[in-house]
């Protein structure tokens, strides 16, 4: 089958890495259908965003699924829990959100498998990154092998694949190659805490790695932050 002919699942948040992802995916002339969640983040200004990448990229479909992971909280994203400052440890951060990727996947799977997708594209990085357990390339391994021992479409031969290709590079390598493909990345949005108009707060652990990276790729930062109070 050739390329141009392959549907690909693509999960896209409205963040940078995931309009990176589907830019690459685009390049090789995959059909491109992405899925966006409504999971009850309070950034829920990345949404907007989605549509507008899905929209500027020329992706064949996007669909956006509301699922309620608020409901368990436990996330600085889902909960009440303050989302912390200027703070790039090493500990997994409260803005982990429980399982959040592996539901994605389980969901993308299922997308995947009804519509004859084969492969899911993931905007996942285990370089520069917050490091959550879900972003790992093993985790990935593992779930691909899991998704294909558990679908009727596997089974019968068409096995499903999850690319990741930016699982090797920092976040100035990704800048360089989104820009390279021609992204606009004024058009994404990283921040965990936004103000109400959508500017993001520069001091959350998304807001200090996305700046490092312009800084790091010698590329103005596009970002509309928040002025000082």
């Amino acid at each position: 089958m050739p390329n141009s002919q392959i549907n690909a699942a693509v999960l896209l948040s409205g963040g940078l890495d995931s309009a990176t992802t589907l830019a690459i995916a685009m390049s090789q002339h995959r059909r491109c259908h992405c899925l966006s969640f409504d999971y009850g983040q309070r950034h829920r200004h990345e949404l907007v965003a989605a549509t507008k990448i899905a929209h500027a990229l020329g992706a064949d479909s996007h669909l956006t699924i509301p699922i309620d992971l608020a409901a368990f909280g436990g996330s600085a994203l889902t909960d009440t829990i303050p989302v912390p400052k200027e703070n790039l440890g090493d500990d997994i951060p409260v803005t982990y959100v429980p399982a959040r990727n592996l539901v994605f996947l389980s969901l993308a799977t299922a997308f995947a498998e009804v519509s004859g997708a084969s492969e899911i594209w993931l905007g996942v990085t285990a370089v520069d990154y917050s490091g959550y357990p879900d972003c790992r390339p093993e985790f990935i391994a593992a779930f691909e092998h899991t998704a294909n021992l558990a679908t009727k479409a596997a089974v019968e031969g068409s096995a499903l694949s999850i690319c990741t290709p930016l699982i090797d590079l920092s976040k100035a390598e990704i800048i360089r190659r989104g820009t390279d493909l021609g992204i606009d990345y004024s058009m994404t949005h990283s921040c965990y805490d936004p103000d109400a108009v959508g500017r993001a707060c520069g001091g959350c652990d998304s807001c200090l790695l996305r700046r490092a990276g312009f800084e790091a790729a010698g590329i103005p930062d596009p970002t509309l932050y928040a002025l000082p109070a």
